[in-house]
């Protein structure tokens, strides 16, 4: 084993001052959206109660705007005022409805669509494509023609027309976080469809949502007056806004428009409503700014068989003749083979683009969609990672550390459920012991006030903490495998120095393998016992870490990397130069 250590001075971990819990986070567009709002349903509710014989009733026909009629009344002698205010009941709840249907169908279905395989992803995803590109009230004005006119079925066309819409929207929401780290590893490590798509995806969209559910209330809203207005929505005797307009279009070519400012105002009055609440809210479930619950999965998904092989020589991990596809039939990774001893710290170096991440989420079963692996063996300990492996033995076997600790946690979620929701589902441990043994470990990082960081949400913890909170859950299970992809690229020179000597000292204290992935030449050097070079998918170089140097190297490609790696020399030099 080398003994290096890395040797830079560290400052104290920084400290977050904000508290762990928030009050909801009041705007003044929320407050003004949540009181026109209350004043809508204040008269949905009282309207119909109070004015109803007031509507009902007939009078004058098309009498002009009085202190009894403030707007007049109809071409029946109806109260316009009256009847305005008693359609705000039925219209409401057929927004309700339509924009639930809309809501919920495309929820599920742009959800499911990114938890499918990728072949059934690809196709829902080109139908929802062509079912956008149909205008949606042309849609709703479709459905509600096949349809019986009437009040169910305006609900009915609004909403199915909404769905496509809806939809998409969900889907490229899901899309953009199914890639985070948190919802990779959460499907490495066996997690159900449903959980994931429940406790990491959706939470983590709420805030677009929101806004995208007041969007649809909003249209759902001018949709269903539509379908009234040209008579395939509410039919007589009941009414809603678009109905109202559709009564009045006579008085207003007869030079009455005073008639439509009723229904009108209220569409208005609504929609804009609907629009403040949804950004409102979308501010408050932000978890940056409000306050969340709930508990979420860390881990989950595989790669593809091949013929198993069988344990060779003392190595903890064999990987023997690796190749890695993409769909296209490009090679990626092209026949690697390396070895880990237990215990031992291996280096795999190479240009971004060389494969080494590829190589090394092979290893813990998580390659990306599109890509295909095969070798002739992959095993770690007694696993065949080529066979089917039981998500608890992966988990408890193998740790990750990710390179960007900004992306690593789901951003919803608090720490303490998140760090110990490895122990309580795969090491089987209850509450208590997995809170227990994650603070061990949280403190064998050297992590400040531990208790509180697990009340806390990610964002309120700096990067280095995030790294350290990474680590610890990684070890958390005593793994025989750590893989560090690039865990200290986002940090600090000092916060960098500071993870590494914890890395050597887990190495050193619970003999765990580490598979530590790097562009620093000089961390390599005195982190690492042996060092891969990968250059185009290939290990051309491997050598000992005390033997990575330009005079050491065998082949053109390590001493090309070596040579372009900086150097407070040549960094002096070439500001010397620049002086001249």
């Amino acid at each position: 084993m080398a003994t290096e250590t890395v040797t830079a001075s560290a400052t104290p971990t920084s400290r977050t001052t904000a508290g762990t819990s928030r009050r909801f986070a009041w705007t003044p567009g929320l407050v003004i959206g949540l009181t026109l709002m209350a004043a809508v349903v204040a008269i949905g509710l009282l309207a119909p109660v109070l004015l109803d014989g007031r509507a009902t009733a007939m009078g004058e026909s098309a009498a002009q705007p009085s202190a009894a009629h403030w707007l007049g009344t109809d071409a029946a002698g109806h109260d316009v005022l009256a009847r305005s205010l008693v359609a705000t009941r039925l219209t409401l709840l057929m927004t309700v409805g339509a924009t639930a249907v809309s809501v919920v169908g495309g929820l599920v279905i742009g959800t499911a669509v990114w938890l499918a395989p990728r072949r059934l992803r690809t196709l829902g995803l080109r139908a929802i494509d062509a079912l956008v590109a149909f205008p949606t009230l042309l849609l709703a004005l479709v459905v509600a023609a096949i349809l019986e006119p009437g009040t169910g079925s305006a609900i009915a066309a609004i909403g199915l027309a909404g769905i496509p819409y809806f939809a998409r929207l969900t889907a490229n929401l899901a899309g953009q976080i199914s890639h985070r780290d948190f919802v990779t590893t959460a499907r490495l490590m066996g997690v159900p469809g449903h959980r994931v798509a429940a406790r990491h995806v959706l939470p983590n969209m709420a805030e677009p949502l929101l806004v995208l559910t007041a969007s649809a209330f909003a249209q759902a809203l001018t949709a269903l007056s539509a379908l009234s207005f040209v008579g395939l929505g509410v039919q007589s005797p009941d009414y809603d806004f678009g109905k109202l307009l559709n009564e009045a279009l006579p008085s207003v070519l007869a030079g009455r428009p005073w008639q439509m400012v009723g229904p009108t105002l209220l569409i208005v009055l609504t929609g804009v409503a609907a629009t403040l609440i949804g950004d409102g809210l979308a501010a408050a479930a932000d978890p940056r700014t409000g306050t969340r619950t709930r508990a979420a999965a860390l881990v989950g998904s595989g790669v593809t068989d091949q013929a198993a092989g069988t344990p060779a020589g003392a190595s903890l991990v064999d990987v023997d003749d690796l190749v890695i596809t993409n769909a296209a039939g490009h090679t990626l990774v092209d026949h690697v083979s390396l070895r880990i001893a237990p215990g031992e710290i291996v280096g795999l170096v190479g240009e971004s683009g060389s494969g080494k991440s590829l190589t090394a989420m092979t290893l813990a079963r998580l390659l990306p969609d599109g890509l295909t692996a095969r070798a002739g063996r992959i095993r770690l300990g007694d696993l065949d990672l080529l066979g089917r492996v039981a998500p608890r033995d992966l988990a408890l076997a193998m740790g990750l550390v990710y390179q960007d600790p900004g992306t690593t946690f789901n951003p919803a979620l608090r720490l303490g459920t998140q760090l110990t929701e490895v122990l309580r589902t795969h090491a089987r441990a209850d509450r208590g012991e997995a809170r227990t043994r994650i603070l061990d470990a949280l403190r064998a990082v050297r992590m400040t006030e531990p208790e509180l960081r697990l009340r806390q949400h990610p964002h309120e913890l700096s990067g280095g903490m995030r790294q350290r909170a990474m680590i610890a859950s990684a070890i958390s299970t005593t793994p025989k495998l750590l893989i560090a992809d690039e865990p200290t690229t986002a940090l600090d020179v000092t916060v960098q120095a500071e993870i590494l000597r914890e890395l050597k000292r887990i190495n050193r204290e619970f003999g765990t393998a580490i598979l530590f992935i790097s562009h620093d030449l000089a961390v390599v050097r005195a982190l690492c016992d042996r060092v891969l070079v990968m250059n185009d998918g290939r290990i051309v170089e491997e050598t000992a870490a005390a033997d990575l140097t330009t005079e050491s190297a065998q082949h053109p490609y390590t001493r090309r990397l070596l040579a372009a790696t900086p150097t407070v020399a040549a960094a002096a030099a070439a500001a010397e130069e620049s002086h001249r």
